[in-house]
């Protein structure tokens, strides 16, 4: 019996996934995420799922920070992102940062199922016109998901209001903090990323596509 996990947070895509995966894979037990949160703790309580199907826009995600944070503490489990983008860039970034395929929403449900059993089989499955421009991830990028990985999910939401240009004062509010907590959150940001102020940063957040 197969068990997968979907994490993405629109209900109706969700239920449709559902669906044309029942019908191609038997006796399948599927469990859902609505945000990374939701889909950490999934994974949390449940140390046997076979298959992570990931969105990368769902709440916390970030693009690649959810596939970065999964990877890092779930190593063994097989990842397939789940999007509505086709970027090339994007394709070539989620299989360098340990995704074993890139799914794009927009396929028939037949093609899907096809993936999903070709990534459970060990091999990796993209799209066939990304095929050839899987460009090879840098080494300092590696470099620096390997710090990214390395934030919290909250460290990670106040990085990312960094990078919207929030003052300390607004990010408190919107995440329902003090202050001196976002101080000692950046501060933390700063140390994980090596880097030495805001701007370096989102400029590291702006590289990695988070």
């Amino acid at each position: 019996m197969a068990k997968f996990l979907i994490a993405d947070d629109h209900p109706l895509f969700r239920e449709a996934l559902q669906g044309a995966l029942a019908n191609h894979f038997s006796e399948l037990t599927l469990r859902e995420a609505e945000d990374l949160d939701s889909t950490l703790t999934a994974l949390n309580n449940d140390d046997d799922v076979d298959l992570l199907l990931l969105d990368l826009h769902m709440p916390g995600s970030g693009d690649l920070y959810g596939l970065i944070r999964v990877r890092e503490d779930y190593p063994l489990l097989p990842v397939a992102i789940i999007s509505g983008s086709e970027d090339s860039s994007i394709v070539a970034k989620c299989i360098g940062f340990g995704a074993l395929g890139f799914i794009p929403k927009s396929l028939p449900s037949a093609e899907i199922a096809e993936a999903i059993d070709t990534i459970l089989q060990g091999d990796t499955w993209v799209p066939k016109e990304n095929r050839e421009r899987l460009d090879v991830i840098s080494d300092e990028d590696q470099q620096l998901a390997q710090k990214v990985s390395e934030l919290t999910p909250q460290q990670y939401r106040v990085l990312h209001f960094l990078h919207e240009g929030l003052l300390n004062k607004q990010i408190a509010y919107q995440l329902g903090i003090t202050e001196a907590t976002v101080k000692a959150h950046i501060t933390a940001i700063f140390r994980k990323l090596g880097v030495y102020s805001r701007t370096q940063a989102v400029l590291v957040a702006e590289r990695l596509q988070l």
